[in-house]
């Protein structure tokens, strides 16, 4: 399943590849089937909206959602936009006097999809708490109920890290928040087709999802809205044709929305064997690591988490040097997600994890596709080139002979 046979794809929380049967079932409405679900009064119309609608029950079923409930978009971001602007428009209570439009919670190892719009309200006259988690990553109901006002609107939380594959406590948020009449969103986009969802039992209102993680199409998303206890409702952000309820306007893409439901429903039939061989396959990949190198450490909680991600922080490896050396290897660095900057990443910081060892992190994740014999071999790679780095690192010669480096005082020329 890869175009680059020479290159082991092990970064599959960055994008999946899309299932052929995503593609079979998408070709015809690129070609034969491309009416405008819009189009209320001939058969091309009716045609597309009869698969439109067809998506929608698929999407819903993975979430545990009504197809009333799914609005389409062109992805998480778009999703996360929707959900976080349009409740804290709609819900926002300025007490008279005051300059504060409302208090949202969210957490500092959120994706930036969630935290630019955050900034973005911030600016715009909201109080903005930013939860910083413990070491382990985990958000917990208690962090949530310490840090909510009065004047809270909105809590944003994602369900699963996209870098350390953490999972929150996300039914207990759910359950605080409807018990205090605040509004829940969670950004799911590594989680939903990867495990069991529901929205009902989870008590979530408003919940993010992407078509291009779950081996459907780049392009679509969806966001869940509730429509009963609470009922729910957003400002739109994009005014127009009133599609999507009035959410979201604009000519539905239907070739991608059926690729998503399809991508949703053959997430939702493997779901189980799926998660039960990558566990196995991530196990592999710690133990081979850990085992064979010390000063390396595996970041996040140790069971609560995802099954298809690890990320691992070696001690006394240049970060560049470590991914130059792996170059055959598709995964991500312990630098920030936008490749321009060689910031440490930001997720890593806020679990404190120091500059050093953040720089010097692999984000493995795993994928459908992924084989036992790719994973031996990349492994093998990675514990060859963080031995062959370490033996040109005088500060690991010192580590060894056990001299503590955060006690030696360095001269300054």
């Amino acid at each position: 399943m890869t175009s680059h046979p020479e290159t082991i794809y092990l970064d599959h929380a960055a994008t999946t590849p899309c299932d052929p049967r995503v593609v079979e079932a998408m070709l015809p409405y690129f070609t034969t089937m491309f009416g405008n679900p819009g189009s209320r009064n001939h058969r091309f119309g009716w045609d597309s909206e009869a698969a439109v609608d067809k998506a929608r029950e698929q999407v819903a079923r993975l979430l545990g959602a009504d197809e009333k409930e799914i609005i389409f978009t062109s992805g998480a971001t778009e999703s996360n936009n929707l959900a976080i602007k349009g409740a804290a428009y709609l819900y926002e209570k300025a007490p008279a006097g005051s300059m504060n439009r409302g208090h949202i919670i969210t957490s500092i190892i959120e994706h930036k999809a969630v935290l630019d719009p955050c900034k973005r309200l911030q600016k715009e006259g909201f109080e903005v708490t930013f939860l910083e988690p413990p070491q382990d990553g985990v958000i917990t109901a208690e962090m949530v109920k310490a840090a909510m006002r009065e004047d809270t609107i909105l809590v944003s939380l994602m369900w699963a890290n996209n870098e350390i594959g953490t999972i929150n406590e996300i039914p207990e948020i759910g359950a605080l928040c409807h018990e205090r009449g605040v509004i829940f969103h969670t950004d799911a986009t590594q989680w939903a087709g990867k495990m069991p969802t529901d929205v009902e039992k989870a008590q979530v209102d408003l919940l993010s999802m992407s078509g291009h993680k779950i081996y459907g199409p780049k392009g679509v998303g969806a966001l869940y809205v509730r429509r009963r206890k609470p009922r729910v409702r957003l400002q739109a952000l994009a005014d127009g044709g009133g599609q999507e309820r009035g959410f979201r306007s604009g000519t539905l893409n239907v070739t991608g929305i059926v690729g998503l439901g399809k991508a949703c429903e053959i997430a939702m039939a493997e779901m189980e064997k799926d998660a039960a061989r990558l566990i196995q396959l991530r196990d592999r990949v710690e133990k081979t690591i850990t085992s064979q190198l010390d000063s390396c450490q595996v970041n996040g909680h140790a069971t609560k988490r995802l099954p298809h991600i690890t990320n691992i922080s070696f001690g006394f490896v240049e970060g560049e040097g470590l991914m130059m050396a792996i170059k055959d290897i598709a995964c991500s660095s312990g630098s920030a997600c936008t490749s321009a900057s060689l910031e440490p990443s930001y997720v890593l910081k806020g679990l404190g994890v120091g500059d050093e060892l953040a720089h010097s992190s692999l984000r493995l994740s795993m994928g459908k596709w992924t084989t036992p014999e790719q994973v031996e071999y990349a492994t093998a790679k990675i514990v060859e080139a963080v031995k062959r780095l370490r033996e040109m690192s005088p500060l690991y010669d010192m580590h060894k002979e056990g001299i503590d480096l955060s006690k030696v005082e360095w001269a300054h020329h």
